[in-house]
């Protein structure tokens, strides 16, 4: 069963996804984000390409569980998604998934500039490792 994760922000989506077990997550690419409906178009046609099972987003909760617009705007964008498919949608809490992202980047040496262009799909990767780690097989 193959998943595909996401990490939402307001101007790049990071996207990771699974092995076929559905065991491993690793990076796949970042989408620079257009207009909700092309950004919610893109996710289902990629998902139909790499034959997806479940989209898994992150939810990026505040510190203290509740929800925020980074939050607000994650869900607005699974709705769209869910608009034009029938796969099933998840949400992961993502907190400090982006901290996580950005010190493996470092402790592998990548510079700067080089880091700001991974970390999104290195935090997808996180989230949807995350998810995969807590789901049954």
């Amino acid at each position: 069963m193959v998943y595909l994760g996401l990490d939402v922000g307001t101007v790049r989506i990071g996207i990771a996804k699974s092995d076929p077990m559905g065991i491993l997550a690793t990076p796949y690419e970042v989408y620079k984000r257009r207009t909700p409906y092309l950004d919610a178009r893109y996710i289902v046609e990629l998902a139909e390409k790499l034959q997806v099972q479940t989209i898994v987003f992150g939810l990026p909760l505040k510190l203290d569980g509740s929800e925020g617009s980074s939050a607000i705007m994650a869900r607005e964008l699974a709705s769209k998604v869910g608009e034009h498919t029938s796969l099933p949608i998840v949400f992961m809490d993502e907190r400090l998934s982006t901290v996580s992202a950005e010190r493996i980047l470092i402790e592998t040496n990548t510079s700067r500039k080089n880091r700001k262009g991974q970390i999104d799909q290195i935090a997808a990767t996180i989230i949807l490792q995350n998810y995969l780690d807590k789901t049954p097989k």
